[in-house]
Formats: C-alpha cells, sequence, structure tokens
C-alpha cells in the first residue's frame, strides 16, 4: 500500500479527486456493459473519462488499475483487457506503440463460480433474447458504433434472420423481437440514467 500512495503522490490531485475519477471509470464501465449487452469497451474511452480533465500521463493507466482492484473488490467482477492482434513491425516507433495502446478494451467477466452464476444469474427463458441482443449489438459494434438499418438487416439476413421472418423457431417474428427489444433498451437506458442521476446527487450530500 506504500508504494500505492507513493504512485500516487506523483500526480498532483487530492485523494478525493483520485476517487471520483475510479467512481466514474467504475459507472461507465457498468452503464456500458449493460447497455452493450457486454460488448467490450475501448480503453480510448475509458482514457478520455480521465484525460478531459487531467493531463498527467499515467493518470489514467493509474485509475483504471484501480477501477479493476474495486470491481472485484466491490462487484465482483474481473475487468478482462482484450487486445486486437496488431501487425509486427520491425520499427517500433512511439506512434505505433499508442497504437497498440489505443487497440485495447475492456469487458467485465464475473467472478461467480460457473455453477452459482447458472443457477442464479442466468434465466433461461430469456437466453435466446439476450443472444438475438448479442448479434445485433456486434453487428453495430463493428459498423464503428452506427449502422443503417437496411445495413443491419442486410447483415442480419446472412445468419437467417430475416426481418420479413414471422415464424422463427425460437425468436417467432423476427421484425416484432428486434422492435421491441429497441423499446426495452431504451426505457432500461432511461432507468439507468435516473439512478446515476440519483447516485450523482447522494455523492453530494
Amino acid at each position: 500500500m506504500a508504494n500505492a500512495a507513493e504512485d500516487f503522490s506523483q500526480f498532483g490531485i487530492s485523494k478525493e479527486e483520485k476517487d471520483k475519477l475510479v467512481g466514474e471509470l467504475i459507472r461507465y464501465m457498468l452503464f456500458k456493459t449493460h447497455q452493450n449487452s457486454g460488448c467490450p469497451i475501448k480503453r480510448e474511452e475509458l482514457t478520455q473519462l480521465v484525460t478531459k480533465n487531467y493531463h498527467q500521463r499515467n493518470l489514467p493507466t493509474f485509475v483504471i488499475n484501480e477501477a479493476k482492484e474495486k470491481l472485484s473488490f466491490v462487484f465482483g467482477y474481473e475487468m478482462r483487457e482484450l487486445q486486437r492482434t496488431q501487425p509486427s513491425s520491425k520499427a517500433r516507433t512511439q506512434s505505433s506503440q499508442q497504437s497498440v495502446a489505443d487497440s485495447k478494451s475492456y469487458i467485465l467477466i464475473s467472478q461467480l463460480p460457473p455453477n452459482v452464476y447458472e443457477k442464479y444469474v442466468v434465466d433461461v427463458n430469456t437466453a435466446h433474447l439476450s443472444g438475438f441482443t448479442f448479434v445485433i449489438i456486434s453487428i453495430v459494434y463493428l459498423a464503428g458504433g452506427k449502422i443503417p438499418e437496411e445495413n443491419l438487416w442486410s447483415q442480419m439476413r446472412r445468419m437467417g434472420l430475416g426481418e420479413t421472418e414471422s415464424s422463427h423457431p425460437v425468436l417467432g417474428n423476427v421484425k416484432q423481437a428486434f422492435e421491441l427489444l429497441v423499446q426495452q433498451r431504451k426505457t432500461k437506458l432511461m432507468v439507468l440514467k435516473a439512478i446515476l442521476y440519483i447516485m450523482s446527487l447522494l455523492r453530494e450530500l
């Protein structure tokens, strides 16, 4: 712990400021994970939470590491780092090293034992909708975060999920399942925003 305090002292910010940054990053991870059904969150997004007000070079890494510890200890999540494979290069410049850092992303993984997770967390009645959600979000994610609906359906038709399919063996009417999913996610997003707003008010009391 002494080393952690020593490392922290170099940034020239108060403990309250540091704790606030860690809290913001944790909320962002939890919110985005729920919003995007577990899709990876880019390190760049997390870094921007820190650098929008602070410009110390190694502060984002410090805050991310602190968030990892708290997510594990308090919430029971492992914040696992992912990294896309980069083409090898003999000349590794600082810019190329930065691009490697930017290619990193994170996901949250429950630390519950698999049998406990299956019994108390997984809902077999909605598992097919979770899979459907993940497919859609993955397509949108790979498209850069936005995709025209006609292009989305074009990709989904390749997987046998056409918008005109009305008797899918699991989803039934695929178009209706999609529209219901969109509506549910809008509702959940509103609830999450309200919860986060209330939490921010409580912190100020």
